[in-house]
């Protein structure tokens, strides 16, 4: 008996959503996106009962805004968990350690019900430790009834996530809900870097936070215009006009790449001719994704045995850390560092191991998701082959060599989308790109993902 055949039974107790019986108009899709994204929105506003401190170090703090988690809330976790239980299933299944038939459709039901499983787990896992490393306050402080209360919230919160994006999902709403909150995140931390009204003592007086707001303000009060346009544009301590500038570039040049395609000629039994499109981002914003969920768990847990064993030798070797003093740690050492983002194109002259380590890091692991994904994901060769041949259809002029044509583009589109995207990451944060180049590379595809999706929705039409 296969493994994903022994879960089967606990699959009947887990909380599902069922899927439609029928088609969906548009409108009310899109007012089940709307409403998912409302929930959403919600959680991350609601506080955490029980918590007595959140002054501690902030583990999550460089890549809180791509989690879609804010702090102290109801969404701390964001979509961590359901994340990393994807980037789990997905090496399992792409090294053959777990067997999956996705032709099969119980085997993908129990694949999917097995990948929601390891979800709450991990979910549960994460905010017991959340609670033990004492991010919430001393146990001693909060009491077993309220750490017990925490770690129930954040598992209740998780299994909301898992459940909003399987609404999605299986036909009520369009797209992915996971991308949806990590664009909703993005979109607002850029939106508050640019036009933030709050005010800010510093090294050179008063400031505004928002870079637009802090260009007229300096204009203003500064006699010297010169000096306060070259702070406006270059100030170290707050966002600045050069980030917005990196960050609208950024979104540009992602906006450009979508357009790579490739286009091969498709005929049916009838002989009508369709361009079959194979995009250079063939897996769309995943392989970033997974990436990024991948450092996140290095970061959090690396953190949390820091803090215990600071002088253990392999402790040390996955990451040494510093406070920042700030609210936040910052990797000094080891593998979190190498993995960690130069802050600057001096940072990288300075110390060039840590910045190619960190370019190859980047390039090859989004690579090696993309290529993986397409093979657990229905979006592989053999999964492309079978579907066009199920709908009577294959490549122009050469019906019995589509297979070898598609692996001409499709693994290649995958692995060097992949890299691609990885590149233009790595791009985005030596810029300065406000919500890091991650953040934004998510955000521009996602965006562009959903004008696709209405416009397939709607034959073409927008509204």
């Amino acid at each position: 008996m296969r493994f994903l055949h022994l879960i089967k039974p606990v699959t009947y107790v887990l909380p599902e959503v069922a899927p439609p019986t029928q088609r969906i108009p548009t409108k009310e899709k899109l007012w089940c996106t709307v409403a998912t994204l409302l929930i959403f929105l919600i959680c991350c506003q609601i506080p955490l009962y029980g918590v007595r401190n959140t002054s501690s170090s902030d583990p999550f703090y460089w890549i809180r805004v791509i989690l879609a988690s804010n702090r102290g809330t109801l969404m701390e976790l964001g979509i961590s968990p359901i994340v990393t239980s994807g980037i789990v299933m997905q090496l399992l299944a792409g090294s053959g350690i777990l067997e999956v038939n996705q032709s099969d459709k119980e085997e993908r039901q129990l694949f999917a019900s097995a990948q929601k499983i390891l979800g709450i787990l991990i979910t549960l896992g994460e905010a017991v430790a959340y609670v033990l490393s004492g991010m919430y306050g001393d146990i001693k402080e909060i009491g077993a009834g309220n750490a017990i209360l925490i770690i129930l919230q954040l598992l209740v919160a998780g299994i909301i996530v898992l459940l909003l994006d399987e609404l999605l999902q299986v036909g009520w709403g369009i797209g992915s809900a996971i991308s949806i909150f990590i664009a909703t995140n993005i979109c607002e931390t850029i939106v508050w870097k640019a036009f933030s009204p709050v005010a800010i003592t510093g090294p050179n007086g008063t400031e505004f936070e928002g870079a637009i707001i802090a260009f007229f303000h300096l204009l203003y009060v500064r006699p010297n215009k010169f000096s306060a346009l070259f702070e406006a544009f270059y100030r170290s301590h707050l966002p600045n006009l050069t980030n917005l500038i990196a960050t609208v570039v950024v979104f540009l040049v992602v906006i450009y790449f979508q357009g790579f395609r490739v286009e091969l000629k498709v005929e049916d039994e009838r002989g009508f001719v369709a361009p079959y499109p194979i995009k250079l981002f063939y897996t769309s914003n995943i392989p970033i994704i997974l990436q990024t969920a991948l450092v996140s768990n290095l970061y959090f847990f690396s953190q949390l045995i820091y803090k215990r064993f600071p002088t253990n030798l392999l402790v040390r070797i996955l990451g040494v850390w510093q406070d920042s003093g700030s609210g936040y740690s910052i990797p000094v050492g080891g593998l979190a560092y190498y993995v960690s983002p130069p802050q600057s194109l001096w940072s990288m002259l300075t110390d060039p191991i840590h910045a190619v380590f960190y370019i190859a890091f980047v390039l090859l692991t989004c690579a090696f998701f993309s290529k993986t994904w397409i093979e657990v994901s229905g979006a592989s060769v053999a999964d492309v082959e079978a579907q066009l041949k199920a709908q009577g259809r294959h490549l122009v002029k050469t019906k019995d060599y589509t297979r070898m044509l598609l692996n001409r583009t499709i693994p290649i589109a995958a692995s060097f989308g992949g890299m691609c995207i990885g590149a233009l990451s790595v791009g985005a944060d030596l810029l300065g790109a406000i919500g890091s180049g991650t953040g934004i590379l998510l955000a521009v595809t996602t965006v562009y993902q959903y004008f696709e999706l209405l416009a397939k929705e709607n034959d073409g039409m927008l509204l």
